[in-house]
This record gives C-alpha cells, sequence and structure tokens, in this order.
C-alpha cells in the first residue's frame, strides 16, 4: 500500500489524517502553497511544502486532494495534482461506515465517521461527506461536493458538481440543488436551489447570486 499525502493542514486535513490512523492509511506528510508553511509538524505529521517540493516522491506515493472543504480549491488541487503526474488516493472510507454494493463511489473522495448512505447512491470524485451525515436513497452526489457534519438529505435528491452543504442542514426529497451553490448550516432545503446561490434559513431562501 502506497503512503499517503493530504493536501492542505488545516482543520480537515487533520480530521483527513484522523480518519487515515482508523482505516490503516500512512500517512507521510501534508502539501500547503504557502512557502512559510513548509517544515512545520502538525498532528505530528511534516507539511512537505508544494508539489514540487515532493517530486522524488512521485512513484511512491498517493495524493488526498479532499483535504479542504472548499469545493473550488479541491478541484484545483486536484487538477493540479493530476496534471503533475501524481496518483489520486483512493477513497477513504471510515471502517464503521458500510457501502453496499448498489452503491457507486468515485475516486478521491472522503467518508467519515457516522456516516449513513443506504441504497443505489452515487458518490462522484473528490466528494467530502462529513461526519455523521445522512444520505439517502437514490441520491446523486456530483464530483467536489462538501456535505457538512450531521446534514439529512431525503431521497432522490441530486446534488450538482461543487455545492457545498452546511453543517446540520436538511434537504427534503426529490430537490435539485444548482452546481456551485452553497447551502447555508442548518437550513431546511424544500424547493429546487438554482446554480451558484446561496440559500439559507428555515425553510431556506435565496440570499445573494455567487457568479
Amino acid at each position: 500500500m502506497k503512503k499517503i499525502v493530504i493536501w492542505g493542514c488545516g482543520g480537515h486535513a487533520r480530521e483527513i489524517n484522523h480518519l487515515c490512523e482508523n482505516s490503516s492509511h500512512d500517512v507521510i506528510g501534508f502539501l500547503d502553497e504557502r512557502s512559510e508553511m513548509k517544515g512545520k509538524i502538525i498532528d505530528d505529521v511534516p507539511v512537505l511544502g508544494d508539489l514540487h517540493d515532493i517530486h522524488s516522491l512521485q512513484n511512491k506515493i498517493k495524493i488526498v486532494c479532499a483535504g479542504v472543504g472548499d469545493p473550488s480549491l479541491k478541484k484545483r488541487f486536484a487538477t493540479k495534482t493530476i496534471h503533475a503526474g501524481f496518483e489520486i488516493a483512493d477513497t477513504i472510507v471510515h471502517p464503521s461506515v458500510f457501502i453496499s454494493k448498489r452503491n457507486t463511489l468515485g475516486v478521491g473522495s472522503i467518508i467519515c465517521e457516522g456516516t449513513i448512505i443506504t441504497t443505489n447512491v452515487q458518490i462522484g470524485d473528490f466528494v467530502i461527506l462529513n461526519r455523521s451525515s445522512n444520505i439517502s436513497h437514490d441520491n446523486v452526489i456530483n464530483d467536489y461536493v462538501t456535505v457538512g457534519p450531521g446534514v439529512n438529505i431525503a431521497g432522490t435528491v441530486t446534488i450538482g458538481e461543487g455545492a457545498y452543504i452546511g453543517i446540520g442542514s436538511s434537504i427534503r426529497e426529490k430537490i435539485n440543488i444548482g452546481a456551485w451553490s452553497v447551502i447555508g448550516g442548518g437550513a431546511f432545503v424544500k424547493n429546487d436551489v438554482p446554480a451558484k446561490t446561496l440559500y439559507a434559513g428555515v425553510p431556506a431562501t435565496f440570499k445573494k447570486d455567487l457568479k
């Protein structure tokens, strides 16, 4: 098994390191584009620098690109990593989470402790399903989506690429969440959400365009 390097060294990257410790993955470092972070030790793990600083490890490691919650930053890290010729880490699933044979998982995603995923769920690439998220039947969660802790998503929901679903929010059945939209923490979504918009509140209402 190749060793793991994680993009980012903030709170979410540290939680992925914790997840890896529970999943028999050997993390040897964090990546950060800020030159002043190189050489620091965070949660007993060194910050190795940027990709050019680990060129000698290229064929020895896999890289987790979903080490940050911001979907656009995840996409940039994934694109940068692939173009540099590094191997993307497999989806990492906490050992307590059951994945049905009727579910599909993309590459490079993170599924955290306490998550419930039922049946016929499609999860794309570089998705984050944070702690204790509840994902019901026939949902489609597209690439680069981040689902916050404690989110409840009812059945037959489609979440577009790069959407961010805030902590503790709920989405009723048969809803479409547009690409690169944001759902505020604690919201209840009862209607479709257009792409690149912010919705928040109970019930969730339009707050602003994100274009």
